[in-house]
């Protein structure tokens, strides 16, 4: 039964009853007798005509919501969307009419005596801008506005979903980014540095202060300019420097090109470049190496993320940071729908990861500096 349904779902066959009972339901209007109806539909002839009724209008609501929409509303088309919306009322109306002569046909009549419909051009049009026109523009209506009250509850199911999994992805970064074993290890690091090179040590301090800012105070909106978001993984990097082994090569090609105007979810990047230093190889007989590259285009962010693994490393690459592939995944289905490309590939020497994004400009115009 289970497998019925969703064959019955998947292919959508439920739009079949939902017309037939659309159809049903203004004809008992039009009659004033559901009786009536039921009889003229499905136990006489004039099932043709209510099969022509069905139809066509049906065909104008699918093409309109799944071609001109998209097309050219969406798009802000709008002078040819009301001219594409008018005619395929127009087309949808005269094919119509056909159904009035096939039911006259069928009962042994003419559309003249049945309908008061002659069959010359005059008769058709005048049957055609009548009712016809009436049950397409209605019908056109109607999808519409299940097509908007569907998007807009989606939406907001999203949106509670994605403000949900942003807390408990802020939360479980908290928990396993900034860990005792990473902060003791950066804080050891610098320490040793105070002595060693002080200069160093006061810069490197600087970037674990940055980095606690951004993770605790500046990623708290929904996006984030893709500049700080950058200069976070810049800290980032530059203290893991400072913690892995001096056999590690680290190539590092960031594109500065991009808009400042360019907004970007917090985190998104972040999963990938940390689980790269988590598992990158640690062998002590071959280079072991990370290779981060971040190009822009216009809108579209590209990522790359790969890093060398040793002969022991198992699927756990696949585990970024404590929060999995899959919460990565539907984090990326709930900020960017449809706008992003993930590929990982996990072989034998290496593990890489490439995204690409399509990112949004922020809402509020970047700062400007000015020059006393």
């Amino acid at each position: 039964m289970l497998s019925k349904q969703n064959w019955f779902i998947r292919y959508k066959l439920y739009h079949i009853p939902f017309w037939l009972l659309y159809n049903y339901v203004l004809w008992a209007l039009y009659t004033g007798s559901p009786y009536e109806a039921a009889h003229e539909q499905f136990f006489s002839t004039f099932w043709a005509k209510s099969l022509f009724y069905t139809i066509f209008p049906a065909f104008a609501v699918y093409f309109n919501l799944y071609f001109l929409i998209p097309r050219y509303l969406q798009k802000r088309h709008y002078g040819w969307y009301i001219m594409f919306i008018i005619l395929i009322v127009v087309v949808s109306s005269f094919l119509i009419v056909p159904g009035y002569y096939i039911t006259a046909w069928l009962s042994g009549s003419n559309a003249q005596k049945m309908f008061g419909i002659t069959s010359n051009f005059s008769g058709w049009f005048n049957a055609a801008k009548s009712e016809p026109v009436k049950s397409t523009l209605a019908a056109i209506t109607l999808g519409m506005s299940i097509k908007l009250a569907k998007n807009w509850l989606e939406t907001q199911k999203r949106q509670r979903e994605l403000e949900k999994e942003k807390l408990e992805t802020e939360l479980k970064f908290l928990k396993y980014q900034f860990n005792p074993h990473f902060l003791f290890n950066s804080i050891n690091s610098i320490f040793f540095l105070i002595h060693k090179n002080p200069d160093m040590a006061s810069a490197s301090l600087a970037k674990f202060s940055e980095l606690l800012r951004h993770q605790l105070y500046e990623s708290n909106d929904s996006l984030i300019p893709l500049k700080k978001e950058i200069a976070y993984l810049e800290n980032f990097i530059e203290l893991e420097r400072l913690r892995q082994s001096p056999n590690l090569q680290l190539n590092i090609n960031i594109d500065d090109g991009y808009s400042p105007a360019l907004g970007i979810a917090p985190f998104i990047l972040m999963t990938f470049v940390e689980n790269a230093f988590k598992h990158v190889s640690r062998e002590k007989d071959f280079l072991n190496w990370i290779d981060i590259e971040l190009t822009t285009e216009k809108h579209h962010l590209n990522v790359r993320v790969a890093n060398s693994k040793g002969e022991n490393k198992s699927a756990e690459a696949v585990v970024y940071g404590g929060i999995g592939l899959k919460n990565v995944k539907r984090r990326l289905d709930l900020v960017y729908p449809g706008q992003y490309k993930l590929d990982i590939q996990d072989r034998a020497d290496d593990f890489i990861v490439k995204l690409g994004l399509e990112l949004s400009e922020l809402t509020f115009s970047p700062p400007v500096e000015f020059i006393a």
